[in-house]
């Protein structure tokens, strides 16, 4: 699996329609492309900083979204609420988990009944 990282700086008071282009036009459009496999979008409120990441098949799907014009087409719709460029990077995704939380969950004894004398 291949990991790109889009790093974001969104103007001020912005974040939250970022946030909301990612998940109605992005996110949809991302779903449709080859070798697609998922996305996380980090934000740091207090800093307005968005990290994107997107899950692709292999480093070569993402290269092939790329030059498609895909990648260009999904940062011009947040182009306007960014006050830099982003910084994209990519990596291989070398350890990976896909166990959910609920799948971890190791049940406990219930716990101790308070007994008043």
């Amino acid at each position: 699996m291949f990991a790109r990282v889009t790093t974001m700086q969104a103007s001020a008071g912005k974040l939250d329609a970022l946030v909301r282009v990612y998940e109605k036009t992005v996110l949809p459009a991302a779903a449709t492309e080859h070798g697609f496999r998922g996305t996380y979008l980090l934000t740091d409120r207090g800093g307005s900083k968005c990290v994107a990441m997107t899950f692709w098949e292999t480093e070569d799907d993402a290269m092939a979204n790329e030059a498609s014009g895909y990648y260009q087409e999904q940062v011009d719709k947040v182009r306007h609420l960014l006050t830099t460029p982003p910084m994209r990077e990519g990596y291989e995704a070398a350890v990976q988990d896909t166990t959910t939380q609920e799948d971890r969950v190791i049940p406990m004894a219930a716990p101790p009944q308070s007994v008043t004398p």
